[in-house]
């Protein structure tokens, strides 16, 4: 049998997490679809058909979906949900809000933020914020899972060449509705997409030195910029720069921790990072047993420093 994805998307591209979480899907079953429900989304659609590995791409089209209200996207989900083994969602806040209202109708338990697939019914996840790793394996004649996307490689976004099926969108819900949004611009890459982050804590002491002192090294670095949770309710940053397990889980190429202790709760959103910079005056800080470079030191004359450096100046 096959899975069926749950595409992510702005009606015109296919996010970044639907193709980590395709190549979950293709651990799961060997033959994926790829639901795209959205409002004038035929380019999204004709995006993911492009995705290799993909076998066929199912469009429901409606004004309902505009906007990814949660009870309509679960409501398609099960108008075509029969004959599949798997339901794969990106464990982003979509699918995070969707995935659980599908679970419950199909009277099966959900398998949340699985990092790994050892077979068609058995699956990886991290509980105690990362520090266990459990092995669930699922009687479930249809799993509902949300992948950590992080945790699996991106698939490619081109090569392939599904068919697309039309099918009919189901009737808006009415239970809910699109009032408004705010959305951070920002020239730097986005938090979970980024291969280069620049962290800072609590210990850098305000917002102005926030952004005084990370800012010169992202700038540098064409890094998008993080912060702990304590920086973040200090206020010294907002709240979608969070990484953490209440925040973004990421997994860049390159992690710099600039005042960042390393509480249980932040590790458990970075620790995946290919290498990971600690820069901390503590030598007993947390951050440093998960650090690759670790560098016992004032941030306030360090990361200047590391600027200089990169500038080509003294």
């Amino acid at each position: 049998m096959a899975a069926l994805v749950i595409a992510e998307h702005d009606n015109a591209r296919i996010r970044g997490a639907t193709l980590n979480t395709i190549t979950a899907a293709i651990a799961c079953s060997g033959e994926v679809h790829v639901l795209v429900a959205g409002a004038n989304a035929a380019e999204a659609a004709k995006a993911a058909s492009q995705i290799a590995g993909v076998a066929k791409v199912i469009h429901a089209d409606g004004a309902q979906f505009e906007h990814a209200m949660a009870e309509n996207i679960a409501e398609q989900v099960l108008a075509v949900a029969r004959g599949y083994s798997h339901i794969v969602f990106p464990a982003t806040a979509g699918g995070k809000n969707v995935a659980p209202r599908v679970a419950a109708k199909l009277d099966v338990a959900q398998i949340s933020d699985i990092t790994k697939v050892g077979a068609a019914d058995t699956f990886e996840r991290p509980i105690f914020a990362g520090n266990a790793v459990a092995t669930v394996q699922s009687s479930d004649a249809v799993k509902v899972i949300t992948a950590r996307t992080t945790a699996f490689e991106p698939a490619a976004a081109s090569g392939g060449s599904a068919s697309i099926e039309s099918a009919t969108p189901v009737a808006d819900r009415g239970k809910s509705s699109f009032v408004g949004q705010e959305i951070a611009k920002s020239d730097r890459p986005e938090l979970t997409a980024a291969k280069i982050i620049v962290s800072g804590g609590r210990a850098l002491g305000s917002s102005e030195k926030f952004h005084e002192v990370l800012e010169p090294l992202a700038d540098k670095l064409g890094a998008a910029i993080g912060a702990s949770r304590a920086a973040v309710d200090a206020g010294y940053a907002p709240n979608d720069f969070q990484v953490g397990q209440t925040g973004k889980i990421v997994a860049p190429q390159l992690y710099v921790a600039c005042g960042i202790s390393g509480a249980i709760q932040h590790l458990a959103g970075m620790k995946d990072s290919k290498v990971i910079v600690a820069i901390n005056k503590d030598p007993e800080a947390p951050i440093f047993s998960v650090a690759d470079y670790g560098l016992e030191a004032d941030l306030f004359t360090a990361v200047p420093q590391l600027v200089a450096q990169l500038s080509g100046t003294k």
